[in-house]
């Protein structure tokens, strides 16, 4: 495995970003922890989705070389749940899977020459792109877009939308939480609560040489450069702020932050 190019930017200057990029001489990953959507912390100084990714980067530092992608989504299940146990009761998160500790995990194996895809990823492999979108993310982000264009119709000035508090985000936060009752049944992520493996995709790699690209879904339009995805999320940042229409999201580009999300981008060779 050789890195050609990798970068992480978080979305606000003044926060810590949630993903997390791990290289070791038998995997690359990257780890997008989920932003909190409750007031419960388990570290009282770092967000939920940080401790999440510094949980999971160091469980991938400590693998062994020959861990099959099962055994990986059994044993990261085990140490996620035994946080809780230490903190929070686990039959309290039964039901409240918005207080999890949450993140989605794109990984490579050197040995076993597969991509793993558990949770909300995107790759290039040879140039084709992959990805595991949460089947309700385009509902969501269809649901706060036309709140946004209701508001301004309204007369409501855009600039006031990319204010950190979003006014039409929170008409999709319950139906969010509500849909969130379906984590790791419908769709999985890494949350110390037993992932569905079917909802985890397993790629082969052939041995011939190929390029492959890592990246959370802080890039909207992955490309086969950095430079290129960042030039196409500038542009998204230009000519649709708001995220309603030629890239619809849950968020919004908020005024003094680097971008809507955490960003993270690997490029290597295989």
């Amino acid at each position: 495995m050789k890195i050609i190019e990798q970068s992480i930017i978080p979305k606000s200057p003044a926060k810590k970003s949630e993903d997390g990029l791990v290289i070791t001489n038998d995997f690359i990953a990257v780890i997008d922890g989920s932003t909190s959507k409750t007031l419960r912390k388990y570290i009282p100084w770092i967000s939920n989705g940080r401790y999440a990714m510094l949980l999971i980067s160091r469980y991938i530092r400590r693998m062994p070389a020959n861990t099959s992608c099962h055994q990986f989504c059994v044993g990261v299940t085990k140490m996620i749940r035994k946080h809780y146990r230490f903190r929070f009761p686990v039959s309290r998160m039964v039901s409240h899977p918005e207080e999890r500790l949450c993140a989605s995990v794109i990984l490579y194996s050197r040995l076993r020459r597969e991509v793993w895809l558990v949770g909300d990823c995107q790759c290039l492999i040879g140039g084709e792109f992959f990805d595991n979108p949460k089947p309700y993310e385009a509902q969501l982000a269809e649901l706060r877009g036309q709140r946004v264009r209701e508001l301004l119709a309204q007369g409501v000035a855009e600039h006031s939308l990319l204010e950190a508090h979003d006014p039409a985000r929170e008409v999709m936060i319950p139906t969010m939480l509500q849909v969130m009752q379906n984590q790791n049944k419908t769709y999985a992520v890494v949350d110390g609560f037993p992932i569905p493996e079917d909802k985890v995709p397993v790629i082969t790699i052939g041995f011939q040489p190929n390029e492959i690209v890592f990246a959370s879904d802080g890039y909207p339009f992955l490309c086969n450069t950095l430079a290129e995805s960042e030039q196409k999320l500038d542009e998204q940042r230009c000519n649709d702020p708001l995220n309603i229409h030629t890239f619809k999201a849950t968020k919004a580009f908020v005024e003094g932050n680097n971008s809507f999300d955490d960003r993270t981008y690997v490029r290597f060779t295989v």
